[in-house]
């Protein structure tokens, strides 16, 4: 469901109000959502920014678990205060964002990748980095994972909304479970919650990226891993001894 709020300063400009405005209408669906993601599609305009940052503050203030991503990372870049410290934020930045990133933070991107990517969690408080790349590095500065399983031989622009998508998903089911929508014995702590988000979502993507790349090949396009997560979620998750 698409709830048109969000705003270009062109359109204040017009007579339409100011980001705290704009944002309270966002900010009233929270009570109705699990997770949210900052990011794709938000655009570097200042007043888009400054409304997502009012969004990222109310979703604090609920503790509800988020995914920061594409044009949110520049938010997070401009401003680190508004994420640091929030332990149920995963940040997914590629290559390029990484190193951004890290001049933010004065954090070396230089040496180990997985001691590199922990830094950064730990410069960040104790949010969730996973750093995309030919291997992805999943750490929150205290525990870092390492997603190898083999992808597919192209990136195209887009990709990564899977893995945000998969991420939202994942987060928004932590919920679930601490709600004990079904039995288990509740025994995961919330850290090792969001990191079994990071670790699944990441799967999940580089196994949609490596059947989708077998089917299309050079021609494929970041549309044709979404036709793919729920084979993959299957395969990863509902089979005995899936092969990787």
């Amino acid at each position: 469901m698409v709830h048109p709020y969000m705003r270009q300063s062109h359109h204040a400009q017009e007579g339409m109000q100011s980001a705290e405005e704009i944002s309270q209408r966002t900010i009233d669906l929270l009570e109705r959502l699990h997770a949210i993601v900052i990011g794709p599609g938000l655009g570097r305009d200042t007043l888009m920014q400054d409304t997502a940052a009012k969004i990222i503050e109310a979703a604090k203030a609920r503790n509800m678990p988020m995914v920061v991503d594409a044009d949110g990372l520049f938010l997070v870049q401009n401003r680190p205060s508004i994420i640091k410290g929030y332990a149920k934020a995963i940040l997914t930045p590629n290559r390029a964002e990484f190193a951004r990133l890290c001049e933010t933070m004065e954090v070396v991107p230089q040496g180990d990748e997985t001691e590199v990517c922990a830094k950064l969690a730990r410069a960040f408080g104790g949010v969730t980095i996973i750093q995309k790349g030919p291997k992805d590095h999943i750490s929150n500065g205290k525990q870092t994972f390492i997603c190898d399983l083999e992808g597919g031989l192209k990136r195209s622009g887009g990709q990564g909304d899977t893995l945000t998508g998969s991420l939202g998903t994942f987060l928004a089911w932590t919920r679930a479970y601490r709600e004990r929508i079904w039995n288990h014995d509740n025994s995961l702590s919330d850290s090792e919650l969001i990191s079994l988000s990071a670790f699944g979502a990441a799967a999940v993507t580089r196994y949609c990226s490596r059947v989708a790349y077998a089917k299309k090949g050079r021609a494929l396009q970041a549309s044709d891993l979404s036709v793919e997560v729920g084979h993959a979620f299957k395969h990863l998750f509902e089979t005995e001894n899936p092969k990787l």
